[in-house]
């Protein structure tokens, strides 16, 4: 074998690893929890805990099990896939817009789940929540 060959080679596996390991870095929409988001969800947050503090202020939101948390500016509790449903990306609450937003494409969401804005189509699940004193219950 040649050098030119010898490197002719090891360029073409250089290439072919390359594309096996970026197919490798896609989004994968069935990992945790996945575009439609997580089933059988039932959790309790107490709102003391300094862990839950984001969701003592109007606006705040955190993420757990799956769901993003969020209390409106109005002071209500809301709850949510965290996942886009475009390509499963986390979301963040804005509760200024009173709105679920996709930091990657730009997608928005309602604060009852429905699409507001692309690339997603597909609402998010919204999952129930009851406050009993100082405990909130995400549930499906």
């Amino acid at each position: 074998m040649t050098r030119k060959e010898f490197l002719d080679s090891i360029g073409v596996s250089t290439a072919a690893l390359a594309i096996v390991s970026c197919e490798a870095c896609k989004k994968d929409s069935s990992s945790s929890g996945g575009v439609s988001g997580p089933s059988n969800v039932d959790f309790t947050l107490d709102l003391t805990a300094s862990a839950n503090s984001a969701l003592q202020s109007n606006g705040g939101y955190l993420v757990s099990n799956g769901v993003i948390v969020a209390r409106t500016t109005a002071g209500a509790y809301i709850a949510v896939q965290s996942s886009c449903t475009h390509e499963s990306y986390t979301l963040i609450y804005q509760g200024g817009n009173s709105r679920f937003y996709c930091t990657n494409h730009g997608a928005s969401f309602s604060n009852s789940g429905s699409v507001l804005n692309g690339p997603a189509s597909k609402s998010l699940k919204v999952y129930n929540t009851t406050l009993t004193g100082s405990s909130l219950r995400v549930y499906s």
